[in-house]
């Protein structure tokens, strides 16, 4: 039997995977059919993501994935270089273990890149960053990376990052030679540009104005016909009472 938290993992996997798009509706009804559960399991799962800043639902709507704003995303990037970096900065040795489970994670990130699985290939590169807080021993910031890794996808798909994936995968070998070496710093260093590069590719531009339409409607009658054209030389003055015209 599925469970809720099946469910969520299913959906937080299809985000990662660039599957679910920002804004696409999560249907109760449909996820049931698809999850051969009840609604009342669905709700409960959806319920957990929206929490987890991953979904939102209006009463009337239902639920959608989110469409983060350009200040949520400027907050979801400063949080994972926090997360990521402070991380590092206190670890003081990685097994070989996890240094070989990273390696195996870099190994399948390169193998995706030479496939056609666009999927595949964005659901490794960001679960990098997933598995590499597992490796330095932070089971509880590895789930919480979870989540903002999937908000930052969203974000990248959203505001068409171009990012290139090679360069990504190139990063994460550079950092693990870091760690490799004992080289926390730089490891650190490494990390801080990757996600400040990420977020830069991001095509973002000047936030818009939600009230633009409204406020051109609302302007006053003069200003706005006045706007975009000169008052011809000739023109009475604007006081002249309409009857004088006639």
């Amino acid at each position: 039997m599925v469970s809720s938290t099946d469910i969520a993992q299913r959906i937080i996997e299809a985000v990662l995977a660039q599957r679910l798009a920002p804004g696409t509706r999560l249907g109760e009804q449909s996820l049931s059919l698809l999850f051969d559960c009840s609604r009342t399991l669905v709700r409960e799962a959806l319920v957990r993501l929206a929490a987890r800043g991953i979904v939102t639902v209006s009463s009337r709507r239902g639920w959608y994935v989110v469409q983060p704003s350009h200040e949520e995303a400027r907050e979801a990037f400063e949080a994972r270089r926090v997360i990521e970096t402070g991380l590092i900065r206190s670890t003081v040795q990685i097994d070989k273990a996890a240094l070989r489970r990273l390696r195996q994670h870099l190994k399948q990130e390169q193998a995706a890149l030479k496939g056609d699985d666009v999927g595949q290939r964005s659901y490794l590169l960001g679960d990098f960053h997933v598995c590499l807080a597992e490796c330095l021993g932070n089971q509880l910031l590895a789930d919480t990376l979870r989540d903002f890794t999937a908000r930052t996808t969203l974000i990248a798909m959203l505001y068409q990052s171009t990012h290139d994936a090679v360069q990504s995968c190139q990063d994460h070998m550079d950092i693990v030679t870091a760690l490799e070496r004992g080289d926390a710093a730089t490891a650190e260093r490494l990390m801080a540009a990757h996600i400040g590069q990420v977020q830069a590719a991001l095509r973002l531009g000047p936030a818009s104005d939600p009230l633009a339409n409204l406020r051109e409607a609302l302007a006053p009658v003069r200003e706005a016909g006045a706007r975009g054209r000169k008052k011809p030389p000739s023109s009475p003055p604007s006081d002249t009472y309409l009857g004088a015209l006639l």
